[in-house]
């Protein structure tokens, strides 16, 4: 089984998205410690990127931040392998097709599995040309995680029975950030997905209240959170894991009690 699945065996799962570097590694590492200690059930490492598509502002300016503080992909991967020594959720990366391919695609997916990354999320990879990279993440065992976005329509059941780990199911059209309601028809997506695979699925994009992550929750496997919780760092920088906790432990008792 994949160490991924493993993330969805007790019941629903709650994923946050914290960016490393912001505002430095080691407020990144102590945030992590904080997301587990709160319940997190997975956590996605996003690794800053100068040119990041998918992203709102709340993120593209904690990438800006992350860089313009020196971080880098190497000292990323040491900050991961500092983690596993007492870290034991699966943990992701989500970055850009041209982070991994500037670094070297073979090198960057044999660090992922050497310092204990499971998954890679690379969102402006389109399902087409992912023979770029899941050879190799195969040949490692890092699972590639498949994306399924509301544009996907006749797509949706190709992608969901090749999908690995788990399936990150786009909630709503354009960047990432929060949102004050989500009015795609989330569930006939997931209805697909769960006729063609027995892979979980979680649903992020725009959810930042415990109200909406207990909602996409009762519709998927599990919910994710990446802007509100960027939010805290833009907020409060070094000071900020407390108050991700706190958060975190708020939005996984509402996805809990689904």
């Amino acid at each position: 089984m994949s160490d991924i699945k493993k993330a969805f065996e007790n019941g629903k799962a709650f994923i946050p998205f914290i960016t490393c570097g912001d505002p430095d590694l080691s407020t990144t590492a102590e945030a992590v410690r904080a997301a587990v200690r709160a319940g997190a059930d997975l956590i996605e490492l996003g690794i800053p990127f100068s040119d990041p598509t998918a992203e709102g502002p709340t993120i593209q300016g904690a990438n800006l931040r992350a860089l313009r503080g020196g971080v880098t992909t190497d000292r990323i991967f040491g900050l991961v392998k500092d983690l596993r020594s007492d870290v034991s959720v699966p943990l992701v990366f989500m970055t850009y097709a041209n982070v991994v391919f500037s670094y070297g695609s073979e090198r960057f997916i044999r660090n992922c599995a050497d310092t204990g990354i499971n998954g890679l999320i690379l969102p402006d990879l389109p399902f087409e040309e992912k023979g770029e990279f899941l050879p190799l993440c195969d040949k490692y065992g890092v699972d590639l995680i498949s994306l399924i976005a509301p544009t996907s329509k006749n797509r949706i059941a190709m992608i969901a029975k090749e999908a690995k780990g788990f399936i990150y199911i786009v909630s709503s059209l354009g960047v990432t950030g929060t949102r004050t309601e989500i009015t795609t028809d989330i569930a006939s997506i997931v209805n697909v997905v769960r006729e063609n695979t027995d892979v979980p699925c979680a649903i992020g994009f725009g959810i930042s209240t415990p109200e909406q992550a207990a909602k996409m929750a009762s519709l998927s496997d599990g919910a994710i959170v990446g802007s509100a919780i960027v939010k805290l760092f833009e907020k409060y920088g070094t000071e900020a894991p407390a108050y991700v906790e706190e958060y975190i432990r708020s939005m996984k008792n509402a996805v809990r009690a689904v």
